[in-house]
């Protein structure tokens, strides 16, 4: 049955009840059922048509045929004050739509990062908001050594404000100085400003590495950030990184150990968000072993296509509706 086949006898009701007890409480259920046919769609011409068949019922005196028109009228007016509401709310929710659109433009354009060439390694990186506004941040730095700086940081929770703190964080780290890519000492500098200027309420994580391509090693720190996977080529094993460290902006105090790997030939650094482990399906959430046999299928392909070629299956697993947002990257070694 749909919402049509119960507007008749509802509205019949209420006719019935008037013309007998004359009572204006009466009348205000007419002003209810008004907001529900504005929301059905149910135009002003079906109501009048529907207020004529039902008097057209049955034999009705001239006074009642005239004190029903004291339903219509309440729930006339009633509609004409609800699609008022309708047409405002519509008219601000446009509004905020462009104004969102506009701001995930510039968040865009503030927080876009080049992925660097480097010599004898190749990088991969894809993300992907869960919304309008993206509440994962990545960044990529590079030193006059060519060192490469590769930044992965994610707030505990979405849209604006999100998307406002993931701005603060870009530009204290453009702030930075550019020769000194050590990745303790880089986030116990965010740590400070995140400290002073995010709402208590607001968590971020963050995993900060650098690639040095003349050693080929990965030294890297965490902020409560989940560092990820280390591929091992020469084994074809997947291992989770190590790390552990506070979030950022709990303890001003707080210090963050740094971890190194030397990556052989083939070798690879993955980094993600917790939008890609935590993807759901209708039977749960992915294993972690689901994840690294998607990106082995993908494992002799460049580090680009394996991050698209993994968001998508991703995507089709999950219906095409990202409940969360979406950052991977990696860094393979050249073979």
């Amino acid at each position: 049955m749909d919402f049509w086949d119960t507007v008749e006898p509802k509205y019949k009701e209420i006719i019935r009840k008037y013309l007998i007890d004359k009572d204006e409480r009466i009348l205000y259920q007419g002003q209810k059922l008004s907001r529900k046919l504005i929301e059905h769609n149910i135009t002003p011409e079906e109501i009048i048509s529907l207020h004529k068949t039902i008097m057209m019922e049955g034999e009705n005196s001239p006074d009642q045929l005239l004190d029903s028109f004291d339903v219509l009228l309440e729930v006339m007016m009633a509609y004409g004050l609800a699609y008022r509401e309708h047409q405002s709310l519509r008219t601000e929710q446009k509004a905020l739509k462009n104004e969102i659109e506009v701001a995930a433009s510039m968040q865009e354009t503030l927080l876009g990062t080049a992925i660097p060439k480097v010599d004898g390694a190749d990088i991969g990186a894809i993300s992907v908001p869960a919304r309008q506004m993206n509440g994962d941040y990545y960044h990529f730095v590079m030193d006059d050594d060519q060192n490469v700086g590769i930044a992965i940081a994610d707030v505990i929770g979405k849209g604006i404000p999100a998307a406002l703190s993931m701005s603060m964080i870009k530009y204290a780290m453009d702030s930075l100085p550019e020769d000194q890519l050590r990745p303790g000492t880089i986030l116990r500098n965010l740590n400070r400003v995140v400290e002073q200027n995010v709402d208590p309420s607001m968590f971020i994580t963050m995993c900060f590495g650098v690639y040095d391509p003349q050693k080929h090693t990965f030294c890297y720190s965490t902020a409560g950030h989940e560092p990820g996977f280390y591929y091992q080529a020469k084994t074809k094993e997947f291992k989770e990184l190590e790390g552990k460290g506070l979030l950022l902006g709990i303890d001003k105090n707080t210090g963050y150990s740094e971890y190194e790997l030397e990556l052989a030939p083939g070798d690879m650094i993955i980094l993600l968000s917790d939008g890609v482990t935590e993807c759901r399906t209708d039977e749960g959430f992915i294993e972690k072993e689901d994840l690294t046999e998607l990106i082995n299928n993908y494992i002799n392909l460049p580090s680009q296509d394996i991050v698209t070629g993994v968001y998508k299956e991703l995507e089709r697993l999950q219906e095409f509706e990202l409940r969360d947002d979406f950052t991977l990257i990696i860094l393979k070694r050249d073979a």
